[in-house]
């Protein structure tokens, strides 16, 4: 078993799933008293939120290289980024260090694809649904079609997050608001819709929605036990 390297803590919300995830997988694919070999190093996410909103991407970058560097010295295999939208600065971070880094945006096409779907929806931070470096990536390297909310939407989406998600607060006008947005993009076309953001999931289920959800924060996790065991299929991208 390979040694799983986390950045978390943004946020440790979305964290905790992805250990949760990682351990659940772990144990159900090898049984008995077997858990992840895993080092997180976990940021203050409210340094980070501040980087964000004044723009300071390169600080951001940095202080994530830095973490990145920490858990390679510290024994890890891979590195993983627990949150979609610091995949921003992902090029940064994986040229910091000699070990695999495993891409979001990467783990999760290979799922929509498997799935047969070539046209989706996109909820995430508007950093994440907005800019370039998530959507690009989405239609360019893996040939999906990616739709996101309309302007509403976007802020509703990205309040929600910051105001609510990352808190640990989930509240059921939020959600019903969501499921609106989702509703609107299948009416577009959308035939399945990616929760572009680690904490979604805990807001959003698949028995909440008639198309397939793409919680990427699970897959992401799923993707580093399939690294960590050895198991991941040919031709996955990056890792």
């Amino acid at each position: 078993m390979k040694t799983i390297g986390l950045i978390g803590g943004m946020s440790w919300e979305s964290s905790l799933e992805y250990y949760r995830i990682i351990n659940e997988a772990i144990k159900a694919r090898l049984g008995g008293f077997h858990s992840a070999k895993s080092i997180l190093y976990s940021v203050d996410f409210a340094e980070i939120e501040s980087l964000q909103r004044s723009g300071r991407w390169e600080e951001a970058a940095g202080m994530l290289a830095g973490a990145a560097k920490s858990l390679e010295n510290g024994g890890a295999d891979c590195v993983v980024l627990c949150t979609n939208t610091m995949h921003k600065v992902a090029e940064e971070i994986e040229t910091s260090v000699n070990i695999p880094f495993l891409h979001i945006v990467d783990t999760t096409a290979q799922q929509i694809k498997r799935a047969g779907i070539r046209k989706a929806g996109l909820l995430g931070t508007r950093f994440t649904m907005e800019e370039e470096f998530y959507v690009n990536r989405l239609v360019q390297k893996h040939g999906l079609d990616i739709l996101i909310p309309d302007a509403q939407g976007r802020e509703l989406v990205h309040r929600v997050i910051f105001d609510e998600l990352v808190l640990g607060e989930i509240r059921l006008p939020s959600k019903e608001r969501y499921l609106d947005v989702i509703a609107q993009m299948v009416e577009q076309g959308a035939e399945g819709i990616i929760l572009g953001c680690t904490e979604i999931g805990l807001l959003v289920h698949a028995q909440d929605c008639l198309v397939p959800l793409f919680d990427t924060a699970r897959i992401h996790a799923e993707a580093a036990v399939e690294f960590s065991l050895g198991t991941a299929r040919q031709g996955s991208p990056d890792i």
